[in-house]
């Protein structure tokens, strides 16, 4: 049996991860509420009831509400911490009066985010943190001195990229002591580019693939793990209105459905067991704080083991809208 990219770095972890972006209300300066608190408990209770003991957070979530309210719940049931493994993101700043939005990979903005974060989720340490955007003023040297002091005092044990090609984080990793261990990027059952880019070698239709060439593999090769955000593509395999939605679309979610009747299972299991057959160990981060949604996931390890090759290519084909060249 094949064994995940963070497994192989000694972090047990769970193959599906609940993102939590959706905690502590909307994005706004409004305090963190009681429901907002029981909400997130609930879908706590929800991941932990089907297996998931990883949790995602940014520090930018619900402009830092999210995390706020994840550390209410740690901090009324402080025995839970050490049975999670907990990742938070850091690098994206709002815009603030004439100062757009920018992205900012300082060792001063990276070490004052950390302790913000920990502030916040109301614990000594991350499991790991990721950057989040790539920077383009990133200075390599710069960004391991402040990996080195959060490592050394304890405040973060493993680091890790989002949303980064194979270049950025070779570029990167030349001044790091430790390999990253995750790249967190937007990948689906609609995203395509990420198969896309490896079947569209040497044809003309790969030059409107946005995906960078060689990163699955290089990550693969690396053992980086891959993570998905948005895996679920907001919903649209699995119940959501598609009134709007191209034919493709249509025609993959009825796909699904049919599959997932075939297989007496749920739409968002067919979903995630799709992207879970690839290769590459790709671990989706659930992005709601919906209980039954949540508990919808619970077979998606055992559809992604079953999926045959055939019933692979069916649903990918079908989602492209165009036969394979």
């Amino acid at each position: 049996m094949k064994i995940m990219p963070l497994e192989q770095r000694g972090i047990s972890t769970s193959r599906l991860i609940l993102g939590c972006m959706p905690f502590g209300g909307g994005w706004n300066e409004e305090p963190v509420r009681e429901d907002h608190v029981l909400q997130a408990e609930r879908a706590v209770d929800a991941a932990l009831s089907i297996g998931i003991s990883m949790f995602d957070h940014a520090n930018i979530y619900t402009r830092g509400k999210a995390e706020e309210t994840f550390g209410k719940l740690l901090k009324a049931r402080p025995g839970l911490r050490e049975q999670i493994v907990l990742q938070s993101k850091c690098g994206i700043r709002f815009a603030e009066g004439d100062i757009p939005g920018r992205y900012d990979f300082s060792k001063e903005h990276i070490l004052e985010s950390v302790n913000g974060i920990l502030q916040r989720l109301g614990t000594d340490y991350l499991d790991i943190l990721l950057l989040h955007r790539p920077d383009p003023l990133m200075e390599p040297e710069e960004v391991a001195e402040a990996f080195g002091k959060l490592k050394s005092s304890g405040k973060v044990r493993y680091f890790g990229v989002s949303n980064m090609s194979a270049a950025q984080i070779r570029f990167l990793e030349k001044a790091l002591p430790e390999p990253l261990v995750v790249n967190q990027l937007e990948l689906s059952l609609e995203r395509l580019d990420f198969v896309d880019q490896g079947v569209h070698i040497n044809q003309k239709a790969g030059t409107a693939v946005n995906f960078a060439e060689g990163l699955l593999e290089y990550c693969q090769f690396n053992r980086v793990q891959i993570q998905s955000w948005g895996p679920l593509a907001q919903g649209k395999f699995s119940g959501r209105s598609l009134d709007d939605q191209p034919e493709n679309i249509k025609n993959t979610a009825a796909l699904v459905q049919q599959l997932a009747q075939e297989k007496g299972t749920t739409a968002e299991a067919i979903v995630l067991g799709w992207l879970m057959r690839h290769p590459a160990m790709i671990q989706p981060v659930i992005g709601t704080a919906n209980p039954e949604r949540i508990q919808a996931c619970r077979d998606a390890e055992a559809q992604s083991r079953q999926m045959t090759r055939e019933e692979w290519y069916k649903l990918y084909v079908t989602s492209r809208g165009v036969a394979l060249p």
